[in-house]
């Protein structure tokens, strides 16, 4: 199963490479948010899920037992640092009970799992900006958050005090 979470032509770009790794004849449904199927995918051979399909609790519950029954040995999951159904591939790689495998930007893969935890920690860097030139910058707002807030709590309990003061 691969779960479309972010632009399509990484899908497009990876499918060559996992049909020659794991063979033409692989069965690779798709979960997504957009229509029609990327190039590559064949609609006789390809289950798709429209993630549109399944808004509420009740639907994404009856999503989840599908894709449980369907028993996926292994999930992919696009993290390229894209907003896309961020919410929608999380739920699914703890819903589905299957190996999970991380596709960069560059439409590269590695497994999610305790030896590329080096790897995993470098992408969690990089997506939160703790990484290269910017964590500094993060470090530094982070570190004055708290002291920002409380000079802006002062300010706002001195002006409304000196105004309560001046109507009495």
């Amino acid at each position: 199963m691969l779960v479309e979470s972010g632009s399509r032509h990484l899908l497009e770009k990876l499918l060559p490479n996992l049909r020659h790794n794991w063979g033409n004849d692989t069965r690779i449904d798709l979960v997504t948010c957009y229509s029609g199927l990327p190039e590559g995918f064949r609609p006789e051979t390809t289950r798709v899920y429209r993630v549109g399909e399944y808004r509420g609790r009740a639907l994404r519950r009856q999503l989840y037992r599908q894709l449980r029954q369907n028993r996926y040995a292994i999930t992919g999951i696009i993290c390229s640092g894209e907003l896309l159904m961020t919410k929608w591939k999380w739920a699914l790689a703890l819903h589905v009970p299957a190996k999970v495998f991380v596709i960069n930007e560059n439409a590269d893969y590695f497994w999610f799992d305790i030896h590329n935890l080096y790897k995993v920690r470098i992408l969690a860097m990089q997506r939160s900006g703790l990484a290269g030139a910017g964590a500094a910058r993060m470090l530094a707002q982070v570190v004055a958050f708290p002291f920002t807030l409380l000079y802006l709590l002062l300010y706002a309990t001195v002006v409304h005090t000196r105004r309560a003061l001046r109507r009495s």
